[in-house]
């Protein structure tokens, strides 16, 4: 028996098959995935996402704190209440401890502070790390397990959202710009997603989340699980932690390059003498997309040969696109890669296409 969100009996209730996922009991889909999948692309779905990792950062050296903490600078999100910032949580050796997104939060009778959301696998070793940077800042960290999360997503997720939640929220809301989030009383309301389409990630109080489940469900927003949101966040090109970057990978070849703040120059983070010494030299590996398009599915862990290299890549994720109509992956692949390559699947070398690595975006074909 592992963890459970307070959507736990909500989702037994209406059917959905449950999994161990990080320790938790997630619905993995509610009878098909595809068709969950084709939902968030043409109209809208939610996901139960309660099982993410809140944790608030706050005290004088907040931002500081993150400053350092961080490979990505926070100062790009201070003046804009409720921006937010994707970046790295990177070890002294460059490897990516985890991946996150951090809230410059309107300041409170405390000053300014901070909302971060980790992942739920690397939970344990997330706080161990930011409570042991923690003892040398003036600094609280609050962990909010007493928030349920709910994202809803697609190109209805909005319009159908607002016709369930008060008008104060509907207009919160209407505010937002893209990759912002804001309180309204206990609720916390951002227009993120881990889908590659519009929507809103809503923190609640653990109390109030069954409700405005259903509510939505009512409203029409289909009830999603974890298989979806995998194929949906491959077609959209983003990373998942263990896959494609991990505590050995460095952002330079996890394509998060964009999220390292070099400048300026004086700022120290965590890793940042590895990174800008792997920077230096030229990484050999960088994360791509693959494209097979005739008959066979591309999945993690096949090896990748690339022509006038001796070292082999890796297919991080892949999976068959519901949208694209053939199979995708993401891959680590020597940097000298051309635009096609070999996957060893099954005892045989198939040719396939590399691209850009992001695939579909708002319901539409990249490639």
């Amino acid at each position: 028996m592992g963890f459970k969100t307070a959507l736990y009996n909500t989702h037994q209730a209406m059917g959905g098959k449950l999994v161990d996922f990080g320790g938790w009991d997630m619905p993995l889909h509610y009878g098909s995935q595809i068709e969950e999948h084709n939902y968030v692309r043409q109209a809208s779905g939610m996901f139960d996402v309660s099982h993410m990792t809140v944790v608030d950062v706050k005290g004088q050296d907040a931002k500081a704190y993150l400053q350092y903490l961080l490979a990505n600078d926070v100062t790009k999100i201070e003046a804009v209440p409720g921006k937010a910032l994707y970046s790295g949580m990177l070890n002294p050796e460059g490897g990516v401890i985890d991946d996150l997104i951090v809230y410059n939060m309107p300041q409170d009778a405390s000053g300014a502070w901070f909302r971060t959301v980790v992942n739920c696998g690397t939970r344990e070793k997330d706080l161990a790390w930011m409570n042991k940077i923690a003892a040398d800042f003036k600094v609280e960290l609050i962990e909010r397990d007493d928030l349920a999360m709910i994202a809803i997503q697609g190109p209805k997720a909005i319009n159908l959202t607002k016709t369930v939640v008060s008008t104060n929220r509907a207009e919160v809301i209407d505010s937002l710009k893209i990759f912002q989030g804001l309180p309204e009383g206990e609720w916390f309301i951002a227009r993120t997603g881990y889908t590659g389409e519009d929507g809103l990630e809503i923190m609640l109080p653990n109390t109030e989340a069954e409700a405005f489940w259903k509510a939505l469900h009512t409203a029409g927003v289909a009830a999603c699980g974890l298989a979806a949101r995998d194929t949906l966040r491959l077609e959209a090109g983003m990373n998942l932690y263990g896959h494609e970057m991990d505590d050995n990978v460095s952002p330079l070849a996890a394509n998060m390059g964009w999220t390292v703040a070099w400048a300026p120059a004086e700022r120290n983070f965590i890793g940042r003498s590895a990174i800008e010494a792997e920077k230096n030299a030229g990484p050999a590996f960088k994360l791509v997309g693959l494209v097979l398009r005739e008959r066979g599915v591309m999945r993690a862990e096949q090896l990748v040969s690339v022509d006038g290299s001796e070292q082999k890549g890796v297919i991080t994720s892949g999976t068959f696109s519901p949208t694209l109509g053939y199979s995708i992956a993401l891959a680590r692949v020597p940097v000298s890669i051309g635009k096609q390559c070999h996957v060893e699947m099954r005892g045989k070398h198939v040719l396939v296409d590399v691209v850009a690595p992001n695939f579909v975006r708002n319901g539409k074909p990249l490639i």
